[in-house]
C-alpha cells in the first residue's frame, strides 16, 4: 500500500499571478498567538504542506515581531522553488516596547518594512507582499504605487491587500495590479462579501481568506476561549470566543456537525469545503489560508479541497454567519467592514 499524499488541485492566484494550491497555509500560529509553540512539531508541519501541494506560505513581519519570518527562513530555503511565499507589512511594532503598534502606509515605511522582511526571511524577492491594513491617512495611490516600484526593482513579484474595501481595491487596482486581497472569511464571517468580494470577482482578483476555521471555533476545538485556553492565547481578547458571546455561538454548529457525519468528515473539513466552495458562488479564485501546528490536521485541511456540498446543505449553513454574537475584534476600525459602516 503507497503512503503517498495526494496533492491538492492547482489554481491561478488572481490575472497573471503565480499558480498554487487551492488551499494555502497561514503560519502565524506556528510560532505566535495561540500559546506555547513546539519547534520540531512546526517544522514537521511545515515538511507536510509541500507534500500535500499546499504552496502559498502565509506570513507577517508583525507576527511575533519578525520572529515567524526569522522561524519560517530555513524551510522557505529549503523548498525555494516549490512554494510561493507572501508576507505583509502594515503594523509597525518596536522591539524594545513589545505593547506598541500603529498603522503604517508611507512610502518610506514601505521601503524600510520590505528590506527588513527580505532581510528576516532570507530571500531576494517576496512572491506576494500584502498591505497588512489600510491607514486612511496615507492615499492608496501613494502606497500602491510605492509597491509597484518594488515590483520593478524585482524586490516583490506581486501585490496583495488585506481588509480592504470593495472601493479601495478598485482604487488601488487603477494604479497597480493587485494579485489577491486577505480578509477573514467563514461560516462566521461574511462581511467582505458586501463589497470587496464582487470588486474582487469584477477585477479578476483572487481572495484569501484568512481565518477560515473561524480561529478554531468551527471545530469544535474549544468552547470558551477564557476558560478553556493558555492565558497567552490572544483569542482571549477577542468578543466572539468569550463568556455568553462563547456559548451562544458554540451553540450554533449543530448543522456542521451534522453535515460532517453525512460525509463521513470533520467540522472543520465542512467548514473549510465551504470557503472553497465561494469561488463558485461568487465567480473568483478563493485560496484559503487555514492554520495548523500539527501535520494530521494540515493533512485533514487539504482532503477538504476534494469535499463538495450539496445545495441542501449548503442552505443549512447559510444562517450561521447572521447569528454569530461578538465581533471579530475588539476594535474594528482596521477592518473592511469598520470603514463601511
Amino acid at each position: 500500500m503507497s503512503n503517498a499524499i495526494e496533492q491538492i488541485r492547482t489554481v491561478e492566484l488572481g490575472t497573471g499571478g503565480p499558480l498554487v494550491g487551492v488551499q494555502g497555509f497561514g503560519a502565524m500560529g506556528i510560532s505566535a498567538a495561540y500559546g506555547e509553540t513546539d519547534d520540531a512539531t512546526a517544522r514537521d508541519t511545515l515538511a507536510a504542506t509541500v507534500e500535500a501541494g499546499v504552496t502559498l506560505i502565509d506570513t507577517a513581519d508583525m507576527y511575533g515581531a519578525g520572529a515567524n519570518e526569522e522561524f519560517l527562513a530555513p524551510f522557505v530555503a529549503a523548498h525555494r522553488d516549490e512554494i510561493t511565499l507572501a508576507t505583509k507589512f502594515g503594523f509597525e511594532f518596536r522591539a524594545d516596547d513589545p505593547g506598541y503598534r500603529a498603522i503604517r502606509n508611507d512610502p518610506g515605511y514601505i521601503k524600510r518594512a520590505v528590506e527588513a522582511s527580505l532581510r528576516r526571511l532570507n530571500v531576494e524577492v517576496i512572491d506576494l507582499y500584502y498591505m497588512h491594513r489600510r491607514d486612511p491617512a496615507v492615499p492608496l495611490a501613494e502606497s500602491v504605487g510605492t509597491l509597484g516600484e518594488l515590483v520593478r526593482e524585482g524586490k516583490i513579484k506581486h501585490v496583495g491587500l488585506s481588509e480592504v474595501t470593495g472601493a479601495e481595491l478598485r482604487e488601488a487596482y487603477a494604479v497597480h495590479p493587485i494579485a489577491a486581497v486577505q480578509s477573514e472569511w467563514s461560516l462566521f464571517s461574511r462581511d467582505v462579501e458586501r463589497s470587496a468580494v464582487g470588486a474582487a470577482a469584477a477585477l479578476g482578483v483572487a481572495f484569501v481568506p484568512y481565518s477560515p476555521l473561524g480561529r478554531g471555533l468551527l471545530t469544535g476545538a474549544f468552547t470558551d476561549a477564557s476558560t478553556e485556553l493558555s492565558s497567552s492565547d490572544f483569542r482571549q481578547l477577542l468578543p466572539r470566543f468569550t463568556g455568553d458571546n462563547a456559548k451562544a455561538n458554540a451553540a450554533l454548529l449543530a448543522p456542521l456537525h451534522t453535515i460532517a457525519a453525512d460525509h463521513g468528515a470533520t467540522a472543520a473539513q465542512i467548514a473549510l469545503a465551504w470557503v472553497q466552495q465561494r469561488a463558485q458562488a461568487h465567480g473568483l479564485t478563493v485560496v484559503p489560508i487555514p492554520g495548523t501546528r500539527k501535520r494530521s490536521r494540515l493533512l485533514e485541511n487539504a482532503a477538504a479541497t476534494r469535499i463538495t456540498l450539496t445545495a441542501e446543505e449548503l442552505a443549512l449553513l447559510e444562517p450561521i454567519a447572521g447569528q454569530v454574537a461578538g465581533d471579530r475584534y475588539a476594535d474594528m476600525s482596521l477592518t473592511s467592514v469598520g470603514r463601511e459602516s
